[in-house]
């Protein structure tokens, strides 16, 4: 963040909105969208030039542009020559591949500035902060200060890469996700602290062009929010591709001499012993924290919880009247959708509808390839809350469809109660898991049973399939194609 310039110019007149966003990610612009549709007077805050959030800019987009472009390569190279397709030997032209993800992130925040336009949403740039509960001041680069005055307030400031106490993040050899999308030059050993959805994405793009990559996480297993058995798989799978995993071990430092950086860590199922990793670069990802920096909730009267989030209640309203939070500034998944369900929400309630939010069922992702998607319960949790329930799988090296493109890495997991057959929880990890998990959210969302979709027809031959046979599994073990 730019430290605020010594000297601030007068401020403009204040002008009054029937609602103040502060924020222009997922959560943010779909909230102001919104409340504009209902016909309120919206303005929206943003710090950076562009519109778009973390998300848009340095996030979700740009890291699915990079893995697309980083699987086309690894294809190119491992299996068109299967396929009947010869190219002479292909080479990686990582400047090409920043200046298309470039070119897409400019697309998409340039399209967020004209649906402001469309919806008559007032834009501001700069720094916004609360000078009291219905006050908000913004202050841009050049000292310029403008004040507005809000009915309503609408907090969707997001979050940032978190670290590790001890590690200083020099964004040139020990980075974070934001440093991990300009890198230029393919890493010759990237190790990466943790072992979550971002650094394996990250890891992915880069492992695919080429990297050594080595993952030093604390727990016992990898994407521990999902599934345990979606974790399991997909170290299998990323083994593959040239990862190595270093599980339960705890990092104690990282340093830096020259251009190698190397982290220290202790081996916990050894008796602590002192291990070490070197590489060329180090990405920290650790998860993300709360963005509230500068934000003047003391001014406002807003009170954070013990984790740093904004306390909010059931309706996503802290403590101040009138002054809601939404996304990554609040409990709950980090997750852009998340956002803007909560936007709409809350849009929808100032406007005296009654919304609702089920949180069970927002979908998780990660986009390696396979892809991991999940929705509902894990089983973890069903033993843990003492549920009765059965499963059923299907592996993909089973569907006709999987065989076709060579997509044969992955299953299907449903979960269903064990005496109503509702399904509880479903876990894909496989080809286009992010988009088949959609089919699963509307099930669960009507309360379908697993033998519900067991009796749909599904397109022959189709990844969906796969869903159909796990649910047959689960109903009454007789799935038709394993």
């Amino acid at each position: 963040m730019l430290e605020p310039p010594t000297k601030h110019i007068a401020p403009d007149f204040m002008d009054q909105f029937d609602v103040v966003i502060i924020g222009s990610g997922p959560g943010g612009y779909i909230a102001a969208i919104r409340s504009a549709q209902l016909g309120m007077k919206t303005a929206i805050i943003e710090r950076y030039a562009t519109l778009g959030g973390t998300c848009l800019n340095v996030g979700c987009i740009p890291s699915k542009a990079l893995l697309d472009s980083s699987e086309h390569y690894h294809n190119a190279v491992h299996t068109f020559e299967e396929h009947g397709i010869e190219i002479g030997k292909a080479k990686v032209n990582l400047g090409q591949m920043i200046k298309r993800k470039n070119d897409v992130v400019k697309q998409t925040t340039s399209g967020i500035a004209f649906l402001m336009k469309k919806n008559k949403i007032t834009v501001f740039t700069g720094h916004g902060s609360f000078t009291s509960a219905t006050t908000i001041s913004i202050l841009a680069d050049d000292g310029k200060i403008t004040e507005i005055g809000a009915k309503k307030t609408i907090i969707a400031t997001g979050s940032k890469p978190a670290s590790l106490p001890g590690i200083e993040i020099d964004k040139k050899r020990v980075i974070t996700s934001t440093e991990a999308l300009e890198l230029s030059e393919i890493p010759k050993h990237l190790v990466i602290i943790g072992g979550g959805v971002i650094g394996l994405e990250l890891g992915s793009v880069y492992a695919r062009l080429g990297a050594k990559v080595s993952v030093v996480e604390y727990t016992g297993g990898i994407i521990g929010t999902m599934d345990s058995s979606m974790g399991t798989e997909l170290t299998k799978v990323l083994k593959k591709i040239g990862f190595e995993f270093y599980l339960n071990h705890k990092v104690t430092g990282v340093s830096i001499k020259g251009k190698e950086v190397t982290v220290t860590a202790e081996n916990m199922t050894k008796d602590n012993e002192v291990v070490s990793f070197s590489g060329d670069y180090c990405l920290v990802s650790v998860g993300r924290k709360p963005y509230t920096d500068n934000l003047g909730l003391e001014k406002a009267g807003v009170n954070i919880d013990e984790r740093g989030r904004i306390a909010v209640n059931d309706h996503l309203e802290t403590n101040v009247a009138g002054i809601y939070a939404i996304g990554d500034v609040v409990r709950g998944a980090m997750l852009a959708h998340k956002a803007e369900e909560e936007g709409v929400y809350v849009a929808e309630q100032l406007a005296g509808q009654k919304p609702h939010v089920n949180y069970l069922l927002i979908p998780g992702v990660v986009y390696t390839w396979p892809e991991v998607a999940s929705v509902g319960y894990t089983e973890e949790q069903l033993k843990k809350d003492g549920k009765k329930y059965k499963t059923g799988s299907f592996p993909f090296k089973a569907s006709g469809r999987a065989r076709a493109s060579m997509d044969l890495d992955g299953l299907v997991k449903v979960l269903a109660d064990a005496e109503t057959d509702e399904i509880l929880g479903v876990h894909i990890i496989g080809p286009r898991a992010a988009d088949m998990i959609g089919e699963a959210v509307v099930a669960m969302e009507y309360r379908a049973s697993a033998e519900d979709i067991a009796r749909m027809s599904h397109a022959h031959p189709t990844f969906s399939e796969a869903l159909k046979e796990a649910c047959l599994d689960a109903t009454a073990k007789r799935a038709l194609n394993i």
